[in-house]
């Protein structure tokens, strides 16, 4: 069976193109689309969450699978080439129109397949030389890597972060804690939990943090 592939990244952009080009393409080759698979997507999701996977999961032995380009597969050389292995695993054929690629089950196809295996090697390893040389480089400088620890992260997981604004204003203004967690209807451990993280060296109660304040 031959199958016809299109894919858009946006509902903004068309599908004729691709139709057209496929089209004529199949009436040069005297050939018959029995099959379309249309869809809006990113090409940087996963080709198995798309109809892509759906499509490659039922194809046989000889079938084929006709796109306009490369670049409708995927958006970077890796999941293309994990897609051009699964069809080699599956027997069925790939061709495109614009690049003129023909993966099949001749010795051009083997080729093609290695090329693209070792082009996708050598981009691994120069990103991987590229990241440890710049890591190198910003620790010589002096500078620490990676994410403070337990610091923001911590504090956006806490049920009183999205009050932060109105914590901390509270608190310059020498409300004690229970007073805050009353006036925000909050849990008092909540903004106790807090504000221990905000000021870690002040000393964490139930009394004002100043003195002189009245009533609050």
């Amino acid at each position: 069976m031959y199958y016809g592939y299109i894919r858009v990244s946006s509902d903004k952009q068309t599908v004729e193109n691709q139709r057209f080009e496929i089209t004529s393409f199949c009436l040069q080759q005297q050939i018959t689309i029995d099959g379309w698979i249309e869809e809006t997507i990113s090409g940087t999701c996963t080709y198995k969450s798309r109809k892509l996977g759906k499509l490659l999961r039922k194809t046989r032995k000889g079938d084929v699978i006709i796109c306009s380009e490369l670049s409708r597969l995927g958006r970077n050389l890796f999941m293309i080439m994990e897609i051009l292995n699964v069809c080699l695993a599956r027997d069925c054929r790939l061709w495109t129109i614009k690049d003129g690629y023909r993966l099949g089950e001749d010795i051009n196809a083997k080729v093609l397949a290695f090329a693209f295996g070792l082009s996708a090697e050598i981009e691994r390893n120069l990103i991987s030389q590229r990241t440890r040389e710049a890591l190198a480089r910003r620790k010589s400088e002096g500078m620490v890597l990676g994410r403070p620890f337990g610091h923001r992260s911590r504090l956006c997981c806490m049920a009183a972060y999205r009050y932060r604004h109105q914590i901390e204003s509270l608190r310059g203004q020498g409300y004690s804690i229970y007073a805050i967690s009353k006036k925000l209807g909050l849990n008092r451990n909540s903004v106790k939990r807090y504000i221990a993280r905000i000021e870690p060296t002040a000393s964490i109660s139930d009394k004002l943090p100043t003195a002189g304040i009245v009533g609050k």
